[in-house]
This record gives C-alpha cells, structure tokens and sequence, in this order.
C-alpha cells in the first residue's frame, strides 16, 4: 500500500510560484501513474495534471497548461508539480494521487487508489 505525503503549499502572489511535492513510500513508486487534483472551497474536486509510470507521458487540464508542470523523480520517489504565474483562482487544496495502471494518467478521480492528505495552496491577487 502506498503512502503519499504532499508538502510545499502555501501564500503566493498573483504570477508567483510555488512547488508542490509528493512522496512515496510503502509501495514500488513505478507501479503507479501519479496525478495532482485540487479542490477549491465550494466546488468539485478537479484533476489538474498526471504523470505515467515512466513519465513518459504526461498530461494537464487546461486551465493549467503551459503554467504548470508535472514531474516524478523515480530515484527519490517523489513527484513534483511545479506552478508558474499563478492566478488567484489557482486557490485550492492540491492533493497527490497514486493509480495502478499504463498508459496516459486517467483524470477521474475514482480510478485512483491512493490519496495524500492535500496541502493548500493561496493565491492572492
């Protein structure tokens, strides 16, 4: 069973960054295509980008694209969300999640099987 521990939420400024990043532990980290989803107050949890097993593939939602990028460093079981010009709207809990399948990373959440507990990311304008 993977355990996954995101870190480096936090305040931002409007066209700021931030990096998120999530471990992994208690599982073989190349098992798993990997995803970032986020929640803001109010609305549903949405996927925001996904990384295949071999990060060979990678794909965004495209609220985000060419804003962010999706990451996995396979040595250090961990993968990284790096966020540019951030936008306000951009205000969520951003969580990591873990999904036993190939291919190009599905964006449903349900198809996921293991979640981290999320780290919020602000956004001011």
């Amino acid at each position: 069973q993977v355990q996954l521990v995101e870190s480096g939420g936090g305040l931002a400024q409007a066209g700021g960054s931030l990096r998120l990043s999530c471990a992994a532990s208690r599982g073989t980290f190349s098992n798993y295509a990997m995803g970032w989803f986020r929640q803001a107050p109010g609305k549903e949890r949405e996927f925001v980008a996904g990384v295949s097993r071999t990060a060979g593939r990678t794909n965004y939602a495209d609220s985000v694209k060419g804003r962010f990028t999706i990451s996995r460093d396979m040595a250090k079981n961990t993968m990284y969300l790096q966020m540019n010009s951030l936008k306000p709207e951009d205000t969520a809990v951003y969580s990591c999640a873990a999904a036993s399948m190939w291919g190009l990373p599905t964006t449903r959440a349900d198809e996921y099987d293991y979640w981290g507990q999320g780290t919020q990311v602000t956004v001011s304008s």
